[in-house]
């Protein structure tokens, strides 16, 4: 999330210019609540967090649970304002690094205890929404991936070892019993995650916060962070009207870090995807989509969406670093959706959006403690509504000195990201993938 002042280019549509948030199907289901105030003050804490999206929200919680007293959290525009609070909303255990390759780097033993991290969070993730599930949650719950490629066995295959090695309950789907639900050429076999759940993100960003607030956290919005500077044992965060004097720093700006931490700022690229919200399709979209859960395929350029209770469809995908405009990106966007489901050509988008992720070489988050003592936890690659509460938790742990589990994350360190030239680097390596997907397609099916 966004805790510094520079302006990075914005590769998304409806772009805010106030500091409030983008137009999204999220940002029109929000109240009318006050926000929460600017840093006008000198204020001292024992840690200061920077950045308000769903690391840092998570992070400045798990310190109050901690007993740590009036932790606080700057962010630069409003709780939830980047890629956390405009994701297509689906929320399961893992990294975007696949779980075997995650095997294949540090072995099994050890990339167990990584997806147990996220296992953990899953389970703190429903605590904390109890009580409030129906303002947060989509009622239809569970995420299905769908293969894109005729390949049954390796389907099969990824279903057992994954129930077998990291205790899931994923359930095969073949081939006859997805073209029930999904009416499209396109699909072969899929996975069941019956544990995953879909989420009002911005909505669920901005109740963690308020959940931190209430056990003493302070958390400012619209306070950019201009200056980061260590004097003696102690930080001062500057932002425009005010300074935060802290024992420790934690940055949590990922994507939107811009150059305040040359550091973390040259481990992580900034990619772009989408979404869009379709008009209300009424009993069109159910002679196309008959499951209420997520659904995603399993192509590296993949498509993502859910129907809404409403009737609408929210679709989301593509990478890009360049910028297109809100026409160019509806009409791109319904390519897309029209490619996997002709029979709804003709249907209109409402609003098409767009946000930075932020990318890292490994595709694994890199949580840590720097040279001059502040801490960062960063880069969860798309993958992040689950991970990040396991980084934040892990991350809280170790600035409290209950566990040093975030040494876990040792292998995946700071690898420099390639930039200047990385952006132009990840968009060929993203085309080359589509042209990939579309040789396999040939080939396998």
């Amino acid at each position: 999330m966004n805790g510094v002042s520079d302006n990075l280019a914005r590769p998304y549509v409806n772009v805010s210019q106030d500091n409030e948030h983008i137009d999204s199907y999220y940002s029109r289901t929000l109240s009318d609540e006050p926000p929460h105030p600017e840093l006008d003050e000198e204020v001292k804490t024992p840690v200061c967090v920077i950045g308000g999206g769903m690391a840092g929200s998570a992070l400045v919680l798990g310190l109050a649970e901690r007993g740590i007293k009036n932790p606080v959290l700057v962010e630069a525009n409003r709780i939830g304002w980047g890629a956390s609070g405009r994701n297509g909303g689906f929320i399961s255990a893992g990294y975007s690094r696949p779980p075997f390759d995650i095997v294949k780097k540090v072995g099994e033993s050890h990339a167990r205890q990584l997806y147990g991290l996220t296992q953990t969070a899953m389970k703190l993730i429903r605590k904390r929404m109890q009580g409030v599930e129906d303002d947060l949650l989509d009622p239809n719950t569970g995420i299905l991936n769908i293969s894109w490629f005729n390949e049954t066995e390796k389907v099969r295959s990824y279903v057992e070892r994954m129930n077998g090695v990291f205790g899931e309950d994923f359930e095969f789907w073949p081939r006859e019993k997805v073209r029930e639900y999904f009416t499209t050429e396109r699909y072969y076999d899929a996975y069941f995650k019956k544990g995953g759940l879909i989420a009002n993100v911005l909505k669920y960003t901005g109740h963690v916060a308020k959940l931190a607030a209430g056990l003493g956290a302070r958390i400012y919005e619209k306070s950019p962070v201009r200056q980061v500077k260590k004097t003696g044992n102690q930080w001062h965060v500057k932002t425009p009207k005010g300074t935060v004097i802290a024992d420790q720093v934690v940055y949590c700006c990922s994507a939107y870090i811009g150059n305040l931490k040359m550091r973390l700022a040259n481990a992580t690229l900034p990619v772009a995807t989408y979404v869009l919200l379709t008009e209300p399709l009424g009993d069109r979209l159910q002679t196309v989509i008959r499951a209420r859960h997520g659904a995603s395929d399993n192509r590296t350029s993949s498509n993502y969406y859910r129907p809404l209770p409403d009737g609408r469809l929210l679709w989301g995908g593509r990478v890009s670093m360049f910028h297109p405009s809100q026409e160019r990106l509806k009409t791109v966007m319904m390519k897309d959706l029209f490619h996997v489901y002709p029979q709804l050509k003709g249907i209109k988008a409402e609003v098409a959006w767009g946000g930075y992720m932020g990318y890292t070489k490994h595709k694994m988050p890199q949580i840590g403690r720097l040279k001059d003592g502040s801490w960062y936890c960063q880069g969860f690659c798309g993958h992040g509504m689950c991970s990040t509460v396991a980084g934040a938790e892990v991350a809280a742990a170790a600035i409290t000195g209950t566990d040093e589990n975030y040494k876990l994350f040792e292998p995946f360190g700071l690898d420099y990201a390639a930039k200047p030239f990385g952006p132009v680097v990840a968009q060929t390596v993203y085309w080359f993938y589509q042209v990939s997907d579309k040789i396999k397609e040939r080939i396998v099916n």
